[in-house]
């Protein structure tokens, strides 16, 4: 069996882009129907469709601080045959409140997909087969005024690929775009 070879090189890239989320959007695990998601033609690492009608409530939690991230750490092993990806996203949300410890505890009972929409307005979704568990986090409450009063969350997921990107054919704003997906988004 032959493995699949690449297909283009790459050129360095310009220097044009920057890190960051900027916000975040769960969805329950189990309201996405895979066998009905739309691919940009045989490209499978390009989403263009992944709701249904009437569209699925998204739940958005935009972010603003240098302490989130997401990662995805390639496994791949010549010993076993396998390869996959680990997909780990650090997340802060300031400010304790009651309806935010309800959605948190909701959160890690369950195994959501999230929309991860990055500061260079990229959006791909993590967890998509198996969905992200909450492995950890902490609900804060510094000692001094100018410390964190607020969440910290860790969700790990694995995957057989690397988050997909999630590019609609219409739409031109981030909103616009989660809209043309299959989403209705619910902010607070």
């Amino acid at each position: 069996m032959s493995c699949d070879l690449l297909t283009k090189g790459r050129v360095e890239a310009c220097k044009d882009s920057v890190g960051g989320l900027a916000a975040v959007y769960f969805l329950p695990y189990d309201t996405v129907v895979r066998d009905q998601i739309t691919y940009d033609g045989t490209d499978t690492d390009v989403i263009t469709f992944l709701g249904e009608a009437p569209p699925i409530d998204i739940y958005k939690y935009e972010l603003k601080s240098t302490s989130n991230t997401f990662e995805q750490t390639v496994n791949s092993s010549r010993d076993t045959g396998t390869t996959y990806y680990e997909q780990v996203m650090n997340l802060t949300f300031k400010k304790l409140t009651k309806e935010d410890n309800k959605e948190l505890k909701l959160m890690a009972y369950g195994r959501p997909l999230v929309v991860v929409e990055d500061n260079n307005g990229n959006l791909f979704v993590a967890g998509l087969e198996h969905g992200m568990d909450v492995t950890g986090g902490s609900v804060v409450t510094g000692g001094a005024m100018s410390e964190l009063s607020g969440y910290t969350l860790t969700l790990t997921g694995q995957e057989k690929v690397p988050a997909n990107f999630l590019i609609p054919a219409t739409g031109t704003t981030i909103a616009e775009k989660v809209v043309a997906l299959g989403f209705n988004i619910v902010a607070s």
